[in-house]
C-alpha cells in the first residue's frame, strides 16, 4: 500500500544512495561502488517516479510533489526530499488550523 509516509522513507532513501554515488563520484579508485550506486539511484529513480505518478493518481500527494520526484527526481533526488519535507510541514500545519 502507498502512503506519504512510506513515499517520503523512500525519498529519504533514493537521497541517501545519490548522495553516496556523488561520494563514490569523487573519491578516486570507487569505481565498483560508482557502478552499484549509480544502478541503485537510476532504477530508484525510476520505482518513485512510478509510485509517485500512482500516488498522484490516487490523490495521496499533490501533482506538485509528484512533479518534483518524477521530473527534477532523476538529476538531483535532493528536490524531491525536500519537497516531501514542505509538504509534511505544510500538512501539519493545516492539521492544526494554521493554514
Amino acid at each position: 500500500m502507498i502512503t506519504f509516509r512510506r513515499l517520503e522513507a523512500l525519498s529519504f532513501l533514493h537521497s541517501g544512495a545519490y548522495c553516496g554515488l556523488l561520494a563514490a563520484w569523487l573519491i578516486p579508485g570507487a569505481h565498483g561502488a560508482e557502478h552499484v550506486l549509480g544502478w541503485i539511484h537510476g532504477l530508484g529513480w525510476i520505482g518513485m517516479s512510478l509510485l509517485c505518478l500512482h500516488a498522484v493518481r490516487a490523490r495521496i500527494i499533490p501533482l506538485w510533489l509528484g512533479a518534483m520526484v518524477i521530473i527534477v527526481g532523476g538529476v538531483g533526488p535532493f528536490a524531491g526530499t525536500a519537497a516531501f519535507v514542505h509538504e509534511d510541514r505544510r500538512r501539519s500545519r493545516a492539521s492544526r488550523g494554521m493554514v
